[in-house]
């Protein structure tokens, strides 16, 4: 894109619509975005590049996998026709096969079309992929006489697969997201409520790749002072000119006020384009993960599950509980005592930190933390209240949250930081009165605004963890929490619990700023 480009099209969305805001230039790094792509003779995008990791990945953990097996478990014991060097051979012969059969699981489709796609919501499908995969090699081996199929092996070269492909699959896309092609131009189409909600949940998430360019509405509402910097754009005629303009790969429809026909319209414009369209549906705030579409006649319809949990579901989730937390309080043992003599050598007062919160069904229960804070937090709360993250940036004081409290001790941040300030929660889990991953557990001046709809949150214990804590903590407002608890509740699965599990080891393991 030329400076030239750039005066146009900043003159053009700011003289476009009577009355509209001034818009910004475009950012930096849109700038930076287009250089690169322009001046290169290939176009590399987010899907060439995902695409080429993944297989990658995936090959060296198989060939990893395979090697482990040969000289560490079999010791040519199970390979009773070749030898290891023949064995290897053969099986690299095979790689393309794997690679297909990876294909057919629509494991490397995904990232492209996702905002945001881990390894964890690849875990089953890998599982599975590479279940058949040992199998079908096994049998393939015996069928075409290469050697009879060894059940030890497979199995352990089947499990160690899963480990090391995985492993390998979050390196690649670890690395992926450090590069410039793996970023997707992204327009809002709306600049309403919904609109502006969507790009503060992106801008919250660098880790998935969106480069918000701005907004497209023929009538946008006045944003947020933190999405200011937001170009907007044009008004939806606009849109397809503008795709081409500023290489957009991403358009996400949030409700703008054009008629349902024009919106169609819009659409079907785009599918020549070559760009992912994402919908926010109506009702989005009652569908979660756990809906399915199912057709009548050609018709989609939203299916969304029943609301209430049989009993042999909340018997699962307890024994998820139990099964988690019993040895993880054997194996933390050693940290929690050494924990609890860093607290009491740093500041005055307990080792331990005891709150009411409101537990399952409204009943309050003794949360347990070490203390992170000065013996007179709670003393001082009414004196720091001004810097109320939630209360500056919305005017909201149902959620009391500071950026650097100055009331949080040396040890008490670094505790913070990794979470281990909750591990003696783990005796609230084994008591039973929370689980592992649940609404978040809120104080009873907390508890008191939330009502209606939203108190089916108290239908499930409290967690440790849950979807509050995994998508940004205290970065969110006190009723959009309520909404993702809800959901949680309402569309309640297993699956869910266990990716949510396994998507804060990585949080833990990296450290979350404190706040």
């Amino acid at each position: 894109m030329t400076p030239a480009d750039l005066a146009i099209l900043q003159s053009e969305s700011s003289t476009a619509h009577a009355g509209a805001r001034t818009s910004p230039p475009i950012d930096l790094r849109t700038t930076q975005i287009l250089e690169r792509r322009r001046a290169s003779r290939v176009v590399r995008d987010r899907g060439w590049l995902i695409r080429r990791a993944l297989v990658g990945a995936d090959i060296g953990g198989l060939v990893f996998a395979f090697v482990v097996t040969g000289l560490v478990v079999s010791q040519g014991a199970g390979l009773r026709f070749l030898s290891f060097q023949e064995e290897l051979v053969l099986f690299l012969a095979t790689v393309p096969g794997w690679v297909v059969l990876f294909k057919l699981y629509r494991l490397y489709d995904r990232d492209e079309g996702s905002a945001y796609h881990s390894t964890i919501d690849d875990l089953g499908r890998v599982f599975h992929a590479l279940l058949i995969g040992s199998w079908l090699y096994a049998l393939a081996r015996y069928a075409f006489g290469l050697g009879s199929p060894h059940f030890i092996d497979t199995t352990v070269f089947w499990l160690t697969a899963v480990g090391a492909t995985s492993v390998a699959r979050a390196s690649a896309r670890a690395w992926a997201r450090t590069r410039i092609e793996f970023l997707q131009n992204t327009v809002i189409v709306g600049a309403g409520e919904v609109g502006q909600l969507v790009a503060r949940k992106f801008l919250q998430h660098p880790e998935y790749g969106v480069n918000l360019v701005g907004f497209v509405d023929a009538d946008p509402k006045r944003r947020r002072d933190d999405l200011d910097h937001l170009v907007l754009l044009g008004s939806p005629e606009e849109l397809p000119e503008l795709i081409r303009l500023l290489d957009v790969e991403r358009v996400v429809l949030a409700f703008s006020n054009e008629n349902d026909a024009d919106v169609l319209d819009l659409v079907r414009s785009l599918n020549t384009l070559q760009v992912q369209v994402d919908v926010v549906p109506r009702l989005f705030d009652i569908i979660g993960p756990g809906v399915h579409v199912h057709t009548v006649e050609g018709l989609p319809l939203i299916g969304l599950p029943p609301l209430d949990l049989t009993r042999s579901s909340r018997f699962l989730k307890r024994a998820l509980d139990l099964l988690v937390a019993l040895p993880a309080l054997v194996l933390v043992s050693p940290i929690l005592a050494a924990v609890a003599i860093a607290v009491r050598l740093d500041s005055r007062g307990p080792v331990l930190f005891r709150q009411t919160r409101a537990g399952q069904g409204g009943r309050p229960f003794g949360v347990l933390k070490f203390r992170t804070m000065i013996a007179d937090a709670e003393e001082r709360k009414v004196e720091l209240a001004h810097l109320n993250r939630h209360l500056r940036a919305g005017g909201d004081t149902r959620m009391f949250k500071i950026e650097n409290d100055p009331r949080v001790t040396r040890v008490g941040r670094l505790l913070r930081r990794y979470f281990l300030d909750e591990l003696p929660q783990l005796l609230n889990v084994v008591r039973g009165e929370m689980s592992l991953i649940g609404p978040r557990p809120l104080i009873l001046d907390e508890a008191r605004h939330v009502d209606d709809w939203g108190r089916r949150r108290l239908d499930l214990k409290p967690g440790m963890t849950g979807v509050w804590q995994v998508l940004g903590r205290s970065q969110i407002a006190f009723e959009e929490m309520v909404k993702l608890d809800y959901l949680y509740v309402t569309t309640w699965s297993l699956g869910n619990d266990l990716r949510l599990l396994l998507e804060t080891v990585p949080l833990v393991l990296r450290g979350e700023a404190p706040v």
